[in-house]
């Protein structure tokens, strides 16, 4: 199992966290993880991405060309990455300012609204979570029930 996963965006919005968010949970796990950051000099309003790997076996290189999953957070990246999803592989993308919405027919595409939900919930800081939410919902759900299930079978009578 290997995932490559590039998350794209504004610097501000919390691409590098989500990325050190994604490389511990695979740590957790006991997998192989590579977290890479670039970014520009701008400590905010900056492009900003994050590539993290998270494999089952050694990670050969951190540089890659064509990713698993992209996630992209603004127009500029949605106009970089959307070609570099892997045939088969998904992006994710913040529907907030994107006016040219993507338009391969080889990849899952998953619009969020993420910023109109951080609006919604009166807290900005809240936005790269429901990113990472939205991101981590398809993988987990399965995980997460059968964790339900095997905490409810630890109960003794």
């Amino acid at each position: 199992m290997i995932n490559e996963i590039v998350i794209a965006g504004f610097g501000g919005q919390g691409v590098l966290s989500m990325g050190k968010i994604l490389a511990y949970s695979g740590l957790m796990e006991d997998k192989e993880v590579c977290w890479l950051p670039s970014y520009g000099p701008e400590q905010r309003g900056g492009t900003a991405n994050v590539t993290v790997i998270v494999s089952d076996e050694r990670i050969s290189s951190p540089v890659l060309n064509t990713y698993d999953v992209v996630v992209v957070l603004n127009q500029q990246s949605l106009d970089k990455f959307e070609s570099k999803v892997k045939p088969g592989g998904i992006l994710m993308y913040d529907t907030y300012g994107i006016h040219k919405k993507p338009t391969r027919t080889d990849i899952k595409i998953y619009p969020i609204d993420a910023t109109e939900k951080s609006i919604e919930m009166k807290n900005s800081k809240t936005f790269n979570m429901i990113v990472l939410g939205s991101m981590l919902h398809w993988h987990l759900i399965p995980l997460n029930e059968e964790a339900l299930k095997e905490g409810g079978n630890l109960i003794k009578e």
